[in-house]
């Protein structure tokens, strides 16, 4: 099965070996037929302790590394 595979901004680079993503997702509403912007933070692993607050990020899933961390970084995205 493939890993998912997700593009968002570090939030919080204050853990060691970790940083929180926040990705965001658009959707049109059902009823409203308005575009819906959603946001969910995700805490992944970073081994090197490479990417800091405001870096553009792709993580993807792994298996758990710990009780939140289930994604792990990719790399940077270029902007």
């Amino acid at each position: 099965m493939p890993r998912r595979v997700m593009t968002g901004e570090v939030v919080s680079d204050k853990g060691d070996k970790t940083v929180v993503v926040k990705v965001e997702r658009t959707f049109l509403h059902p009823v409203m037929k308005k575009t819906v912007r959603r946001s969910k933070r995700y805490q992944a692993h970073d081994e090197a302790n490479a990417f800091k607050e405001g870096d553009k990020v792709e993580i993807r899933e792994c298996p758990p590394k710990s009780k939140m961390k289930r994604w792990e970084v990719v790399g940077r995205v270029s902007v």
